[in-house]
């Protein structure tokens, strides 16, 4: 296995395990806004970064679907997609430290 290889497969685990982590953020927002009138922003703007987070999916599949030994090392060494995971998990977070208080 050659070094791009190796790295493009630790940022494929990663992306992967950013993207659990989120699915979860989601869950627990989602269970403690199921229903209620006093939810309806927090349940409206949920909706908005799942649509981010199904944009984000897509891309991360087709990352998945290339061969490793096509991928340009500066991509994977950009990590520009692992940002954008991260930007999303925060936004949900906030959300779900609203409901926490």
């Amino acid at each position: 296995m050659t070094n791009l290889s190796r790295m493009a497969e630790q940022h494929m685990l990663e992306y992967e395990s950013r993207q659990k982590h989120v699915d979860e953020l989601f869950e627990r927002v989602r269970e403690k806004t199921a229903t209620g009138a006093e939810h309806s922003d927090i349940r409206a703007r949920l909706e908005e970064l799942e649509k981010e987070q199904d944009r984000l999916t897509v891309r991360l599949d087709e990352f998945k679907l290339k061969d490793p030994q096509n991928w340009r090392e500066e991509e994977i060494e950009k990590s520009g997609l692992m940002g954008l995971w991260d930007a999303l998990a925060q936004q949900v977070e906030k959300l779900a430290e609203r409901l926490d208080k």
